[in-house]
């Protein structure tokens, strides 16, 4: 029986220790679940292969401390998570060479931040300052990264930006592989 991206995958005991590790103290709360193995539990497999693509993206590029409670994960119509940071993240992207700000906002955000150099599976974070109480972050993949080259610009344009195409789990699980860090 092959699992759909509805259905509820892998549970919290069948994780790797490095992986209860990793997430670890970022699930609690997560839809009103009590604990990280509760909430982990609870998600269709979308959302944990989605966890995991951009955990191991984030860990990559030693960011992944930076992520406090995750609020919400998503793997269809897109691949990423909303969470609370940890430190002042904007200060940390803003020192990096390896990120822009540089078209990185959306209309309905205060701000954001562009991986350069990457062609395929780039992060894009954006955040919002509310009226009041913390700032909300957002992290996902870009399919096509907006500062990879003069091709993925554009083929980010016409798909994401105005076909509005949203990639899933699937598409981005080839790209987030090691082989394709360098890129």
């Amino acid at each position: 029986m092959s699992i759909d991206a509805g259905e509820v995958s892998g549970k919290w005991a069948e994780l790797s220790e490095e992986d209860q590790l990793r997430y670890r103290g970022k699930l609690s709360g997560l839809w009103g679940h009590e604990g990280d193995e509760a909430a982990y539990d609870s998600l269709t497999r979308d959302k944990q292969e989605a966890l995991a693509l951009i955990s191991g993206r984030l860990i990559k590029l030693d960011l992944w401390h930076s992520v406090g409670r995750i609020v919400n994960l998503y793997g269809r119509g897109g691949v990423g998570l909303y969470f609370d940071a940890t430190n002042d993240l904007e200060a940390e992207l803003s020192g990096r060479r390896k990120f822009t700000r540089a078209f990185a906002r959306h209309r309905d955000n205060t701000g954001g931040f562009l991986e350069k150099g990457r062609k395929r599976a780039s992060l894009h974070f954006l955040y919002i300052d509310p009226e009041k109480g913390e700032r909300e972050w957002h992290v996902h993949l870009d399919l096509y990264g907006p500062h990879g080259s003069i091709l993925s610009t554009g083929q980010h344009l016409y798909y994401e930006r105005w076909q509005k195409f949203r990639p899933d789990w699937k598409l981005m699980k080839p790209w987030c592989q090691p082989e394709f860090d360098s890129d």
